[in-house]
Formats: C-alpha cells, structure tokens, sequence
C-alpha cells in the first residue's frame, strides 16, 4: 500500500489536485529528465499552469520535483500533466569552449551559466584539457565529457535530479541492498547481442600540425594480436573509428581501453511489473539473480531506465537493465 501526495505550486499558492490512479514517474540514466505524468480532475479549486513546480512524495519520502511543462484537456473535465524535473532545462542548446575542467567542474559551470540547483557533485578527478562544444545540447556536452572521464579513468558516473538539485555520483556508490528474482519480477526480456557498441578492433586518429599528416593509434596494436584474436574469428572485424583531439595526452592508453570496454557481447535485460521500490531509479545497482537461458545472472546489474507506477494503491516497476562492467 502507498500513500501518494502530489503538490502543485502556483505563484506560492499550493494545490493538492484530485488525481485518477495512474501515476507514472520514468528516469532514464542519460540523455532525458525524469518525468512525471498524472491526470487531474478539474474542480472548483485547482489552478494551475505550465511552469509551475510540481512535487511528488511517497508515503511521506520526497521521489520528485520539477515542473509542469504540458496540460491537455479533454470532454470529460481531466487533465493531463507531464512535468520534468530540472535536467529538461539541459536540453538546451549551447556553444562553450573550455580547458583543463574534470567533469564535475564542467557541470558546476554549466548550472551556474543556466541558474540550476546544484546538489551532491563527486569529483571525478581526470582533467580534459580542452574541448569546443559547438551547437550542442547540454546533455550531449556533458555526457561527452562523462564518456572521456571514462575513457581514462574507467569510472562511470550518473548525472540526474535529486528533488530539484543537480546530482553526479559514481555507480559504485549507488548500489541498493535490493534483489530480483523470479518471484519479484512477474516478467522479463533478456537480449545479448555483438550489433550494438560491439568492438574488436579500435582505430584513433588526429592531425599533426607540424606535419600535416593523420597519426594513428589501433588496438590490438600488434598485427599479428589482431589476426589472432579470437573474438574477430568468432565475429569478423567490428571496428570501432573516433577522430581524437590535439589535447588526448596518451591515445594509445585510450585505444587499449576503449578495446577493452568493448570487445564484448552487450547484454540488456528487461524486468515487468516487479514489486515497486523509489529508492530505484537511473543509475542505481541491483541485484539480480535470474536463469536467462545462456548465463544465470547472479550480480549487480546498472539500471538504464526505470519506470515507477502507482494505481489501485499498488506500486510496481518496470526496469531496463544491464551489466554494469559494460560501456557508457
């Protein structure tokens, strides 16, 4: 049984609106904000409009804030909200240049330039020394610089809206004491599969300025490592290309680890209607232990996208995921 409390405020008026059952709350690990939908039933008291904060706590835990961003109406008098919290500010687009910021000092940059709510940051350590965003959204520069921090240090990090504040963590630190299994998930998809971000072979390059010729940097760097390898006989050559910037101080150490990220099946796993948990969201680790016909799973897996709905005061949740080794 959950008890759902959705606030709306409007001007620094609060309204609890009536709301069918139905609840949905989704985060996904990058490149979207978390998103809430909900239907109001109209009556003599509720107002409320497009950027107004909207905020959602389960039996008494604050799960969610940000804010309304779509209402559509239909005949019978309900409402249809979507509201997103604050990371949908970051699918703006921008145009930056910097040099010799960590990612973490890169996401500080951004939410102060955007006026964004800063919550808990981990350093993230490795220093980029240069990068020129032209054009892109927010979302991509950041996740750009996530990928190159993991690139050279192998350290994922998780960027998402802790109630209205901007939070980075490392997977590692988001580990939940929480199992799924065959009786806590009533279903599941399992996909293993080499046609997506699965590479055999890595192939850098940048241009010399004081030569005006390409330099590249491949892994396996031996040809005879690269003739022998047994994942290239088993799947044929899967190249992996990437043009590298001037500033990339050892892109040989980062072709050897792009190869060993890799050089590997991607294997993804869908969990339906499995009991409810807010704790769970984009970027948490979960146990799991599941028989998937070529594996058994027993082990953490990283949650890609999470999906939470509350109706007929029950909570379930349906879960993308993935093992967590594997790359961004």
């Amino acid at each position: 049984m959950n008890d759902v409390q959705i606030l709306i405020n409007n001007g620094g008026k609060l309204y609890e609106p009536i709301v069918e059952e139905g609840i949905s709350w989704e985060t996904t690990r990058k490149g979207a904000p978390g998103k809430l939908t909900f239907n109001v039933l109209v009556d003599n008291t509720i107002d409320f409009t497009e950027g107004n904060a909207v905020r959602m706590a389960v039996d008494g835990t604050d799960v969610f804030y940000g804010y309304v961003f779509t209402k559509k109406r239909d005949k019978d008098g309900i409402i249809q909200v979507t509201a997103y919290d604050q990371l949908r500010y970051l699918k703006n687009k921008h145009t930056m240049h910097y040099e010799r910021l960590t990612a973490s000092e890169l996401i500080k940059k951004v939410a102060a330039i955007h006026l964004l709510k800063v919550g808990e940051i981990e350093d993230t350590e490795y220093v980029i020394e240069k990068r020129v965003e032209d054009n892109q959204t927010l979302f991509d520069i950041i996740q750009e610089a996530i990928g190159i921090t993991l690139e050279n240090k192998k350290k994922l990090y998780v960027l998402y809206d802790d109630f209205g504040k901007l939070t980075l963590k490392n997977i590692e630190s988001m580990k939940l004491d929480l199992l799924i299994d065959a009786e806590t998930g009533e279903n599941f998809d399992y996909v293993s599969s080499i046609d997506h971000r699965t590479f055999n072979r890595v192939k850098l390059y940048r241009e010399n300025k004081d030569t005006g010729k390409h330099e590249v940097f491949t892994a396996p760097q031996d040809p005879e490592e690269f003739t022998a390898s047994e994942s290239i006989k088993k799947w044929g050559v899967l190249q992996y290309c990437e043009k590298i910037d001037e500033g990339v101080t050892n892109p040989q150490a980062m072709a050897d680890a792009l190869l060993e990220m890799y050089n590997r099946k991607t294997r993804s796993l869908s969990i339906n209607n499995a009991f409810g948990d807010i704790r769970v969201r984009a970027g948490s680790h979960i146990a799991v232990q599941l028989a998937l016909g070529d594996i058994t799973v027993n082990k953490h897996m990283l949650v890609e996208g999470a999906k939470h709905v509350f109706t007929n005061r029950q909570h379930t949740m349906n879960l993308s995921l993935r093992s967590s080794e594997f790359n961004a």
